[in-house]
């Protein structure tokens, strides 16, 4: 989700809700104590250089259970962002504590921003040897249409 779907989004709500993939909500009182931008320059295992950006959202809950942030609050945090930060129309990766710091892509449910999960991924599999993986299928489920099939006398072999 980019940061403009996000303001987008936030001026026809009521309340900022986020919910993780599990269908847990994160507490009402969580605050967003980080809107930036995260910079990633590496080099990928096959040797390619890359440059990613993203918009980071750091999600923290303290024990001000009576805290809410209201969306016209946050849409005012993320326009500062912009505008200080120099903060382009981003993708948007959300950060929030589970076991450790975690990394969640972002939707929106039509109610909530949902937090998704994200995966590690081999950039460079063309050139690391690695097999694409095969899909399996059981030639039983396997449909055949009429003219797929050779009859006898039909000229397939």
């Amino acid at each position: 989700m980019k940061l403009s779907e996000i303001k987008n989004k936030l001026t026809e709500l009521d309340s900022v809700d986020f919910v993780l993939h599990n269908g847990t909500k994160v507490p009402d009182h969580f605050h967003v104590t980080e809107v930036g931008i995260i910079h990633k320059h590496f080099i990928d295992c096959g040797g390619t250089v890359r440059d990613e950006k993203v918009a980071n959202f750091q999600l923290w809950n303290a024990n001000d259970t009576d805290h809410r942030l209201e969306p016209q609050k946050l849409l005012k945090i993320i326009e500062l962002s912009e505008r200080v930060l120099g903060m382009e129309d981003l993708e948007v990766e959300v950060e929030y504590q589970a076991d450790t710091i975690g990394k969640y892509g972002l939707e929106f449910d039509g109610k909530n921003f949902i937090l998704t999960t994200k995966f590690t991924d081999c950039l460079a599999s063309d050139s690391c040897g690695i097999p694409a993986e095969k899909r399996k299928v059981k030639l039983s489920e396997i449909a055949v249409s009429e003219s797929a099939c050779c009859t006898p006398g039909g000229g397939c072999c």
